[in-house]
Parts: C-alpha cells; structure tokens; sequence
C-alpha cells in the first residue's frame, strides 16, 4: 500500500490510455484527481468513471499547446484549489515523418503539445508546492527520448527535452521539498500505438526489440507513475525510469 495523504492531483493527457490509467490509479490510491485534456468530452468521461468507482475527481478541458490557456486555467483552478501536491505531464500528441519531409507545423505542434505545456503547468502550479515544501512531479517521456527513434524528430526531441526539464527542476525544487521526475514508456498498447499492435507481422518485428517480448500495458506505467507520486518516494529525484521491457537497457 502506497501513502497519500489528502492529496490533489493533475494529470494532463487524462482523457485515455496512459494518462487515464494514472488518473485511475492515483484515483484508487485516494487522490482528487483534476483530469485534463483538450476535448471536454474525453476529461470528463475519464473523470465520470473515476467517481462512479467511488473517487473524487474533476474534468478540466485545456489546450495544453497554448501556453495562455494553460495560464488561465491554472489562475483559476488556484483560486478554488489554494494547493495542487501532484503534476502529471502526460500529455503528447504524434505527427511522425522523416525529417525532409516534416513540415513546420508537425515539428511546432509536438514541441509545443509535449514539451512547453510542461514549462507552462509546471511554472504556474509548483510554486504552491514549494511554499507547502511538498510536492511530487511525474513527466512521462518516452524511450524515443533516449535511443532515438526514425521517423520521429520533433517526438523523440520533445521528450528528451522532457529528461533534460525534470533533472533541471529537481535541481531547483531539490531544497523545498518537491520531488521530479520522469517514466520513459517504451511501447505501450494505447490509441497511439494501435497501428503496429494490430498488425502482426510489424508487431512481431518490433518486439524483437524487447528483451520481454511483449507490449506493455497503461498500468504498467500508471503503478511506477503513482509510487514516485506517493510518501514513499520522498528520496528520489532526478531519475529517469524505464518502463519499456528492457528496451533501452
């Protein structure tokens, strides 16, 4: 059993699969989970199923690619929750090609989507966390971040980037008692991946790659996610885990 104590959670990206999965979790642990995507329809039916199950939980409908939205929206959810204790940068989107022909637009919005909205929510919601000295910040990455991945320019550069922001703000948060860190997923069966997970012959030839020999599952990530999230995480900061079947190893 993992230790929460009344604590208050956002999760960008909630409204499926991985991001869900941790709303889910951190839900079951007894977190009031703040579930955030951009379509209204998605973040609240992710947070209709946490409170049928009996949690506490509530949808918030932001572009998280637009830094003055992302503002906005934490200004007033701050007036109404003095105190958010846990940041979940979930949120990413893909538009892979190979880098001659990626236009502008693709590189712009998966930076944007996937790498500034963690600068933007994290610079308007953890200065509470320092004032209270506690807090605990998850950025999910990817194993595209560390080893690369063909195709995929602007994603694998969106999340190291993500790395290279959570060892910085460990190092700035490290004195007032909030933790950071990151969950590299390697391929995980989600939405995002139903284009190989359903073709046997690709998916075959991708998981040769995996030491496992399987794709992992949105709980796999969700249960490290809510461990670095809990009391018992207290002493790790910093750290990039892998949860990808011994890809990157």
């Amino acid at each position: 059993m993992l230790t929460f104590k009344n604590r208050t959670a956002l999760v960008t990206g909630a409204g499926r699969g991985i991001g869900k999965a941790i709303a889910e979790t951190l839900a079951r642990e007894g977190v009031t989970v703040v579930c955030v995507s951009k379509s209204a329809d998605s973040c609240g039916a992710a947070a209709a199923v946490i409170t049928q199950a009996g949690g506490k939980a509530r949808a918030l409908a932001v572009d998280v690619s637009d830094g003055a939205a992302i503002a906005k929206a934490a200004e007033a959810l701050l007036q109404e929750i003095p105190l958010i204790d846990i940041l979940v940068n979930n949120a990413g989107i893909t538009r892979d090609g190979l880098l001659f022909r990626m236009s502008d637009a693709d590189w712009n919005d998966v930076i944007a989507t996937n790498l500034t909205s963690c600068f933007h929510w994290t610079k308007h919601l953890a200065r509470p966390m320092t004032r209270a000295r506690w807090g605990r910040i998850v950025n999910i990455t990817s194993v595209s971040g560390i080893v690369g991945n063909a195709g995929q320019a602007n994603y694998s550069a969106a999340k190291a980037g993500m790395i290279g922001l959570t060892k910085t703000l460990a190092r700035e948060f490290a004195s007032r008692g909030v933790t950071v860190n990151a969950v590299a997923p390697g391929f995980i069966k989600t939405d995002m991946t139903t284009e190989f997970v359903g073709k046997p012959e690709l998916a075959a030839r991708i998981l040769e790659a995996v030491p496992l020999r399987r794709f992992g599952e949105a709980a796999d990530i969700s249960s490290m996610c809510a461990y670095l999230c809990s009391e018992e995480a207290g002493y790790i900061t910093g750290q990039v885990f892998t949860v990808d079947g011994g890809m990157a190893m």
